[in-house]
C-alpha cells in the first residue's frame, strides 16, 4: 500500500495531455482492429493506466477499459466510498465498483459488441482469476495480448511525463543532498524519506550499501544497521506516477566526481551498451507497459530489452575503484534521431 498523497494536478497534467495520448492509443486499436483495450493496474503495475488516465491506486485493482469511441472507463475491486477521490484524480468516462472486476468489464463490453476483438496489455500476466472472470463475462470475445504495440506507444515519453519524470529526479536528489551525514544510518534514511514526501514525493523506499568495503549490493534496512567510513544510499521516488531511482555513494569527493563522469559518459551512449565496458555491473530499467521500472539492459540479465529512442530509464552501476566497486545511479532520458542520452539531474551533491 502506498503511504504518500495521491492527487492531480491540472498544470502538471492538464486533460489535453490524455487526450493526446488517448489519441494515440485509439489511432493504434484502429490499425490494429481493436474494439476494446484492458489494462490491468494495482499499487506495483500502476504505469499503464496512470499514463492514459492518471489513476494510481493506493491498493486492490482496477481494469481500465478503452472503447474504441466511447470516453474511457474504470472497473475498480475499490469500495464506493473512494469513488469521488478516483474521479478527482483521474481522466475518466466512468468508474464501476465490483469483487469481480474481469466479469464487469467483460460484461460491459459484450453489451456493446458481443463478438469485439479485445486487447489485454501484458496478458501472460493478469491474474488468471481475472482472465478467467473475462471469459465467463463475455463468452463470444476475442481476447489477445495488446502489449507489443501499446508498450512501443507507452514507453515514448511525451514532454508532460518527461516534467514529472525530472520532478521526481529533483526531489531524490534533495533528499540524498540532505541526508544529514554523521549520524546514524538508519537516521540518515529516515531523514531522507521525510525530505522526499514533504517535498511531494507519492512514495519513496530507500535502500543502503552500508559498507562499501564489505558489500556494494543495496538492501532494504530492517532494525538498526551500522555503516562503513564509505556507505551508499539508493531512493526511489514516484511523484504522479513518475518513478525514478537515484543511488549516491558516500565517499571521498575526488572518487566521487570520477562517478558521475564515468556514468554520464557511459549514459550518453545508451541503447548501445558500449559504455558500461569499465563497469564491474551496471543496470537500466525503464516502463514496457505497467511495471514503472523494469529490468530492460544489464550485465546480469540472461535476455534484454532494447529501450526505444525517446524513452525514461534508471541506470545503476558499479565502477571498480581501488579495489573495491562504487555504485552510482541516476535517471535518464534517452535521446532521438541518435542523439546522445542525457541524465535528467545534476550528481553535484555538495
Amino acid at each position: 500500500m502506498r503511504r504518500g498523497l495521491i492527487a492531480r494536478s491540472l498544470a502538471e497534467l492538464p486533460d489535453a495531455v490524455f487526450d493526446a495520448r488517448l489519441t494515440h492509443v485509439r489511432a493504434a486499436m484502429r490499425e490494429a482492429h481493436c474494439d476494446a483495450l484492458i489494462i490491468y493496474t494495482n499499487n506495483t503495475r500502476p504505469a499503464g493506466v496512470s499514463w492514459l488516465v492518471g489513476f494510481v491506486p493506493y491498493w486492490s485493482e482496477a481494469l481500465l477499459v478503452v472503447p474504441h469511441a466511447a470516453a474511457p472507463f474504470l472497473v475498480a475491486a475499490l469500495s464506493l466510498r473512494v469513488k469521488s477521490w478516483i474521479e478527482r484524480v483521474s481522466r475518466l468516462g466512468e468508474v464501476l465498483h465490483t469483487p469481480r472486476i474481469g466479469l464487469k468489464a467483460a460484461q460491459q463490453i459484450a453489451a456493446a459488441n458481443p463478438t469485439a476483438a479485445v486487447g489485454i496489455v501484458d496478458f501472460d500476466g493478469l491474474p488468471a482469476g481475472i482472465g478467467d472472470d473475462l471469459r465467463e463475462g463475455g463468452p463470444n470475445l476475442t481476447l489477445y495480448d495488446a502489449g507489443a504495440w501499446f508498450g512501443a506507444l507507452r514507453a515514448k515519453a511525451d514532454p508532460a511525463e518527461i516534467a514529472l519524470a525530472a520532478r521526481a529526479s529533483s526531489i531524490a536528489h534533495s533528499a540524498l543532498r540532505n541526508a544529514p551525514n554523521g549520524v546514524k544510518l538508519n537516521d540518515m534514511i529516515a531523514a531522507t524519506e521525510a525530505t522526499a514526501r514533504n517535498l511531494g514525493a507519492e512514495e519513496i523506499y530507500v535502500a543502503a550499501a552500508p559498507d562499501l568495503d564489505r558489500d556494494f549490493r543495496f538492501r532494504r534496512i530492517e532494525g538498526r544497521a551500522a555503516r562503513g567510513k564509505d556507505f551508499a544510499l539508493r531512493a526511489t521516488v514516484a511523484y504522479k506516477g513518475a518513478w525514478v531511482r537515484l543511488v549516491r555513494s558516500f565517499v571521498d569527493p575526488e572518487v566521487e566526481q570520477k562517478l558521475s563522469i564515468e556514468l554520464a559518459a557511459a549514459v550518453a551512449q545508451l541503447p548501445s551498451d558500449a559504455g558500461f565496458s569499465g563497469f564491474q555491473t551496471w543496470l537500466v530499467e525503464g516502463c514496457r507497459t505497467m511495471q514503472p521500472l523494469e529490468p530492460l539492459l544489464g550485465s546480469r540479465l540472461r535476455a534484454s530489452t532494447t529501450p526505444l529512442p525517446g524513452s525514461l530509464v534508471s541506470v545503476q552501476a558499479a565502477l571498480p575503484i581501488e579495489g573495491r566497486p562504487i555504485p552510482i545511479g541516476a535517471p535518464a532520458l534517452l535521446g532521438a534521431a541518435g542523439e546522445p542520452a542525457s541524465i535528467l539531474c545534476t550528481l553535484r551533491y555538495d
